[in-house]
């Protein structure tokens, strides 16, 4: 985090527990929640032209949209916690 340490506003306390913050978040484990929620819905999308266009079932067009739709709400419910402590660590007053 050099673009933390290099402003002079930041006190030493907010450095670090944006650090710590960070660190703990675990935002490249985020990022690949979204890329396979990404991929989800990319497969799901396939499968419903395949089913369209006659080259799929029904079945596999219900089960990537099912597996696509688990993969959102896992993205949405660990960006969802990574939000909060974010908003939690900007409102503390030092």
């Amino acid at each position: 985090m050099p673009e933390l340490r290099n402003k002079p506003s930041a006190a030493p306390f907010e450095t670090a527990a944006l650090e710590a913050l960070f660190r703990s978040a675990r935002l490249s484990e985020l990022a690949a929640l979204v890329d396979a929620a990404s991929g989800a819905l990319e497969d799901a999308a396939g499968a419903e032209a395949a089913f369209a266009a006659h080259r799929g079932g029904l079945q596999e067009m219900v089960v990537e949209r099912a597996r696509a739709d688990i993969a959102l709400q896992i993205a949405a419910a660990g960006t969802q916690r990574v939000t909060q402590g974010l908003q939690t660590l900007l409102g503390m007053q030092v």
